[in-house]
């Protein structure tokens, strides 16, 4: 029996503070309906979404249409699933036959699909409610948020600061506890980032693991497909979901899906965590690194072990990283920057344009790198390690002017790199990865670690994440609309 089955639900006064696990159980055991469930996220939506703007689109009809026919199936004894019922929203890239998909551009801002994403089938199969498509950044090319077409997300915890991108619209509206559970994807830490910054859970989980079908490619070698949520428990209900292989998709994994929710709370003790040494060319900001080591504190007062390790080729990863993912995406794109180049915005233009000149040497010669370097770290810094424990976004997170990608200045530049030096990384080695909120920074803006492991070690970073916040409350902290 999972978590969600076992647990009954919490006495919370509203609906829409619950989390998932929570409104799953209550809405299945009949204390809530997903109608109630669904009108109780459309109330702040209508409240925030002028100040966030983290929904390109709000189907509230079609929502709460949808919710009366999954309450009617629950009075019959049908349960469709795990999530039955409870109202999710998604990262305006995965398509809906019939429905507007624009992947935050102005390209496709008229755009219906004619499939559906593989992912949307599997919620929709589980029962979930679909209220609506989440702002991103434009063709999931930002790690800000910035978004010029359709107005930038702002962060709920301050509106003049990032949500970090691509996945801005998702981050910020789980933080807000405008919906339960979003869909992100990440190619460089687009779903860590915009859950580092606005104070959620967000899970990069092993490259395969999740189908892509019918998401809009940003890098197919480097993208992945996850949920951002406001608990590990939650993320483990919608990875148990998603997860799984998918004929549509040509990298996809034949690995068995396991029970994401059956070890949560077996605890951590003995976990051995190596801890990432911070060197001169990844700085890690004093603010954050203070509340990232508080982390660590937390853990070993769990029972885990860390264990000092050090990634001597953080930066060539980094590099690799950056070389697949122009040159992928300058192919993807190659036709309508040919044909419609004043349709993008500036800086995504720019970045889709310098992989039309990087050699195909360059490109293969990162691409026949990652075997070998994966092997490598698994035999050397994941040896004597189970996890690796590192910042998300090693700065307290700026103002969405401080890094405002089409102003001038080498400043800002070298701003926004650092913002994912800590991420893109992990997508070179396509291993899981978690981004966990820790703390905040004096301007109140949050602070995330990262929990990273050998590939499909899901469970157990789940669990590790899931163990830090039996013990902190920083993920229970709401922001308050001003």
């Amino acid at each position: 029996m999972s978590i969600a089955e076992a647990r009954a639900p919490a006495a919370v006064s509203d609906p829409a503070l619950m989390t998932l696990a929570q409104a799953a159980a209550a809405i299945r055991a009949r204390q809530l309906s997903s109608v109630e469930a669904t009108k109780a996220a459309l109330a702040p939506i209508a409240r925030w979404q002028p100040r966030l703007n983290c929904f390109i689109a709000i189907d509230e009809e079609g929502a709460l249409r949808q919710a009366a026919a999954l309450d009617a199936e629950l009075a019959r004894g049908r349960i469709r699933g795990a999530l039955h019922g409870v109202p999710l929203a998604h990262k305006d890239m995965y398509y809906r036959a019939g429905r507007i998909s624009t992947c935050g551009s102005e390209i496709r801002r008229h755009w219906r699909a004619s499939t559906t994403a593989t992912v949307l089938t599997r919620l929709d199969e589980a029962g979930a409610v679909d209220l609506g498509a989440l702002n991103m950044a434009e063709f999931a090319a930002g790690p800000t948020g910035h978004n010029e077409h359709f107005g930038h997300c702002r962060n709920p915890f301050n509106p003049a600061h990032m949500t970090g991108g691509s996945s801005s619209g998702s981050g910020a509206a789980v933080a807000a506890r405008l919906v339960y559970g979003a869909l992100g994807s990440d190619t460089g830490g687009s779903i860590r980032l915009p859950a580092a910054a606005c104070g959620v859970i967000g899970l990069k989980a092993t490259y395969g693991r999740v189908s892509r079908y019918g998401a809009m490619a940003r890098a197919w070698s480097l993208d992945h497909v996850g949920p951002l949520t406001r608990t590990a428990e939650d993320c483990a209900l919608m990875m148990a979901t998603i997860a799984g292989y998918d004929v549509n998709d040509g990298a996809i994994s034949h690995e068995p899906v396991p029970d994401f929710t059956a070890g949560l709370n077996d605890g951590i003790k003995g976990v051995r965590v190596g801890v990432v040494i911070e060197t001169e060319d990844a700085p890690v900001d004093g603010e954050v690194r203070a509340a990232v080591d508080a982390s660590l504190n937390v853990l070993r007062s769990l029972g885990a072990q860390p264990v000092p390790v050090r990634l001597a080729h953080l930066q060539e990863w980094y590099s690799f990283a950056d070389t697949i993912s122009k040159c992928e995406g300058a192919a993807i794109h190659a036709r309508w920057l040919r044909e419609r180049p004043q349709d993008y915005s500036g800086h995504v233009r720019t970045r889709l344009e310098a992989g039309l000149v990087l050699s195909a040497t360059r490109y293969i010669e990162a691409l026949s790198a990652r075997g070998r370097h994966l092997a490598e770290f698994l035999a050397t810094v994941m040896a004597d390690i189970d996890v690796l424990h590192c910042p998300a976004i090693p700065v307290p997170i700026p103002t969405i002017a401080e890094t405002d990608v089409d102003g001038t200045g080498e400043a800002v530049l070298a701003l926004v790199g650092r913002i994912t030096q800590y991420t893109r990384p992990f997508n070179f080695l396509g291993i899981p990865t978690i981004s966990v909120p820790c703390g905040f920074t004096g301007n109140g803006l949050p602070v995330a670690f990262q929990i990273a492991a050998k590939p499909f070690a899901e469970p157990l970073v789940l669990r590790v994440a899931h163990a830090y916040q039996t013990a902190t409350d920083y993920h229970e902290r709401v922001p308050e609309l001003p």
